[in-house]
């Protein structure tokens, strides 16, 4: 299992947090999500063997945000 956090600056409400969990957490793969609105961070813990960290930042620039390396 990997795990990364990753700086999403547009995160600002729960209703970001809502977004970004459901979309990220829907993916095959994913084990869990914590998105964190006080730091503006998502936390991933993931299979590489079914899902790369592109497809995650991917599906969190599908929503709306960007993700800052």
């Amino acid at each position: 299992m990997t795990q990364v956090q990753l700086q999403v600056p547009e995160v600002h409400c729960d209703h970001c947090k809502s977004s970004l969990e459901g979309a990220v957490g829907a993916l095959d793969g994913v084990d869990t999500v914590e998105v964190t609105v006080a730091d503006a961070t998502i936390d991933v813990a993931f299979d590489e063997g079914s899902v790369g960290l592109d497809a995650i930042k991917t599906t969190i620039e599908n929503q709306g945000y960007s993700v800052v390396a």
